[in-house]
């Protein structure tokens, strides 16, 4: 009988250290368990997203998930839900686990430096996909030069409503680069070119953005343009003009479908592409090598292009 117990005993103990030797394989941090050769074996990749309540990163996720599947890599997508607490949180959660690379598509560029920072110093790479963190050095920027696009779409608004018609401009989620810099376009274009009667944020919703055309034709009637800083609110400010009966040119950017779509109608005059499943699946090629201890651009630009009827 004792021997009965002592060989269950012995059985026990091998099954405990056998799952002790798999949990530590699964979740040791990178110092601990030799760096960049575990960190490449794992191929964990995680992507932290702005929100999946806009077409434009659905489809930058879209194409992120495409290439993971095809080059065989884990990938853990989260969605901040455009609330930066939450993607701090995401962030902390993704570190957790031990990813080799963090892909971080900012809410506000700003708030997310702190995480971005404990990431970086706990020895995980991080690309920053369509927007920039400030304050931190990431190992790779992933983006379209927003600046330039806006200025182009601004250019293109006014070469049909004439010079110093009145304009209004529907800004993008208030800290986000991509807000900051669409709006530096804009008004680099607009400042010496045209009567700028508003600028106010939609956050990058169509809802918000119909509710903020709204308020605007309220208090100026009389306004020739709108540059909006993505589809979505352009797509919002495109019913607000509807319901009023007014004739005014409204310009967006990002070229989502349906943004495409009110482009041909004529509901729109342009959009500017940047091509977001293309950034989704560069960020995934270029983790990748980060993964193999390759070394990759400390920017890598998409190039945009004014869609128009």
């Amino acid at each position: 009988m004792k021997r009965f117990f002592a060989s269950i005993f012995t059985a026990a103990m091998v099954l405990s250290l056998t799952a002790c030797s798999t949990g530590v394989d699964q979740t040791a941090s990178p110092a601990a368990s030799g760096g960049a050769e575990s960190l490449q074996s794992a191929k964990a990749i995680g992507l932290s997203i702005s929100t999946l309540n806009n077409p434009f990163f659905v489809t930058l996720s879209h194409g992120a998930k495409q290439e993971a599947q095809k080059q065989g890599l884990q990938l853990t997508v989260v969605d901040a839900g455009n609330d930066t607490a939450k993607q701090a949180n995401d962030i902390e959660d993704l570190v957790s686990k031990n990813v080799g690379v963090l892909i971080v598509n900012p809410v506000d560029s700003d708030a997310v430096a702190p995480a971005v920072k404990d990431a970086v110093a706990k020895g995980i790479k991080v690309i920053s996909v369509d927007r920039v963190v400030n304050g931190v050095t990431v190992d790779c920027q992933i983006a379209s030069d927003n600046v330039m696009g806006a200025k182009m779409a601004t250019e293109y608004l006014l070469s049909l409503i004439g010079k110093n018609a009145k304009v209004a401009q529907l800004e993008g989620t208030p800290g986000a680069s991509a807000t900051v810099d669409r709006g530096k376009g804009f008004h680099q274009a607009a400042d010496e070119n045209a009567n700028i009667v508003a600028s106010q944020s939609g956050n990058f919703d169509r809802a918000k953005g119909l509710n903020v055309t709204e308020n605007i034709l309220q208090a100026h009637g009389d306004i020739k343009g709108i540059f909006a800083q993505n589809d979505e609110m352009a797509l919002g400010a495109v019913e607000a003009v509807a319901a009023a009966k007014k004739d005014i040119v409204i310009v967006g950017f990002d070229a989502t479908d349906d943004g495409q779509k009110a482009v041909k109608s004529g509901k729109m005059a342009a959009t500017v592409a940047q091509n977001p499943e293309l950034m989704g699946s560069t960020a995934i090629d270029n983790a990748l090598k980060l993964l193999n201890g390759e070394k990759i651009p400390a920017s890598i630009p998409v190039e945009v292009s004014l869609i128009k009827k």
